[in-house]
């Protein structure tokens, strides 16, 4: 029984609450992770936990369970509950506001929101990231249904920290309520946007309004019905020569007169619905002026506060997609049933490979998330961005890596909508160009190492010196 009371509540049984077993990986998670963090040896070297892990084990356990019990098995429900034809983008399907009511009830809710917003669950990015990790598993039912999936999830934290009280009340406490759903409108048609500098929608004050003018796509959750609000990227200043203050960021009702959702754009054949990701156009749209974010002229300075959790909690769930990858390959390649040349498919040493590789290729993954999360703790998201781009650049394709070889061990299966490999591949292969594509995060990261050049080059000519003194014996040890 779960010590509810106690702040250090027990860890995870073995047995979940319909008697399946809890794998052991699982319920050691936390203290393995505690230990390999703070080895001197480890990737993580130096980091020290805020609190034992270990502590966090009661949100675990029910998080863990839900996964299991609730959202992994209503994922078949979900896709039942589509609306077809016309009602494609006007249903949702009911077994989700079931999920969120008994996510809510068990505290599983708004866990996105670190100790630093008193709206959220008290949580470090560290310690969420566990969290994701396992709403991961079932592709996006479980993160919306704990209140903590995109957009949502930066759109909220851009309420939080930089709305105004009339803003908050508005929009954040009907979004943490999950009452609404919301939009974040940057990527262009037509220009280069992973340069957001390059953004060309406008943003023009007339009076006491701003008028927007500008053809938006790849813009996630705009189909939902629910979606009320759009947190929208444009030039309000285009001639200022300071390249990154000629952008702002400001709220959009998305009943506002003037816009126009085009079309629903489709990955691989998916169309993500009711969600979407849709093509945009706005037409003298017209706000008032305290829509403004922050103020004029400040849109990258809001989005980098946005994006660089945003971009961590991507990969904290890709973990989770992957884990259930390589758990869908052990079930696969041990079923007595699937035999090839007389032997089991895990009797094959190339499947045994992939086995072992995709587990090497996980657990690296996951701890440069948990060392970028641990760092945003420490600095904040803007001084961990080398942190932040080298999981963002690695983990989504290590995902595809590890989905890939799942797909390959269940033939034509894996590519078919019998199982969740195909549409999981579908949705990792986005992350490569979401909140930035690698060779963005790439460059950066290879412009931080070479900050280090001057520096590495004197300490290797002292090394040369100190090693000629002493070949020359004009020095001693």
């Amino acid at each position: 029984m779960l010590n509810v009371g106690s702040c250090i509540p027990p860890f995870p049984s073995r047995k979940s609450n319909n008697g399946n077993p809890i794998p052991r990986r699982h319920q050691d998670l936390l203290a393995q992770v505690s230990a390999s963090l703070r080895h001197p040896q480890g990737l993580c070297r130096g980091i020290a936990l805020p609190r034992p892990l270990v502590t966090m084990s009661l949100h675990f356990q029910l998080n863990y369970r839900s996964q299991q019990n609730d959202c992994m098995p209503a994922e078949k429900v979900f896709e039942a509950q589509l609306g077809q034809g016309e009602n494609r983008w006007k249903v949702v399907p009911p077994i989700m506001e079931e999920l969120k009511t008994k996510a809510r009830s068990l505290g599983l809710w708004n866990l996105f929101l670190t100790k630093e917003y008193p709206e959220g669950a008290g949580l470090s990015n560290l310690e969420y990231a566990l969290m994701a990790e396992v709403m991961g598993r079932s592709l996006h039912i479980a993160s919306e249904a704990c209140n903590c999936s995109a957009p949502d999830t930066g759109n909220m934290e851009v309420f939080a920290k930089y709305g105004t009280p009339a803003q908050k009340e508005k929009w954040l406490k009907p979004l943490l309520d999950g009452k609404i759903r919301s939009a974040f409108a940057m990527t262009e048609k037509k220009v280069a946007s992973s340069d957001a500098t390059n953004i060309e929608t406008s943003i023009q004050r007339v009076g006491n309004e701003y008028v927007i003018n500008g053809l938006k796509w790849w813009i996630s959750g705009a189909g939902d019905p629910r979606c009320a609000v759009y947190l929208v990227m444009g030039k309000s200043d285009p001639k200022n020569k300071e390249k990154h203050r000629q952008q702002s960021l400001i709220i959009v009702p998305a009943d506002t007169p003037g816009i126009t959702v085009v079309r629903p754009m489709t990955v691989f054949g998916y169309d993500d619905a009711p969600e979407g990701h849709c093509e945009i156009l706005f037409k003298d749209v017209r706000v008032p002026v305290e829509n403004m974010v922050l103020g004029e002229s400040r849109g990258f300075e809001v989005i980098q506060g946005r994006l660089g959790p945003g971009r961590i909690h991507h990969c904290m769930r890709c973990i989770g997609v992957a884990e259930r990858a390589l758990d869908l390959l052990l079930a696969r390649v041990t079923d007595p049933s699937r035999r090839t040349f007389g032997k089991l498919l895990a009797e094959h040493g190339t499947v045994v490979a992939d086995i072992a590789k995709s587990r090497m290729d996980i657990d690296q993954a996951r701890f440069l998330v948990l060392n970028a999360a641990k760092r945003i703790d420490e600095v904040k998201a803007k001084g961990a961005m080398k942190e932040i781009g080298m999981a963002k650049a690695v983990v989504p394709t290590m995902l595809l890596t590890v989905l890939d070889r799942a797909m390959q061990a269940h033939g034509a299966g894996g590519v078919s909508q019998d199982f969740i490999l195909a549409r999981s591949y579908a949705q990792a292969r986005t992350l490569r160009y979401a909140d930035g594509p690698d060779e963005v995060h790439i460059a950066q990261i290879g412009k931080v190492e070479l900050r280090r050049a001057a520096e590495v080059t004197k300490s290797l000519e002292k090394q040369r010196e100190r090693s000629y003194a002493l070949i020359t014996g004009k020095a001693k040890l």
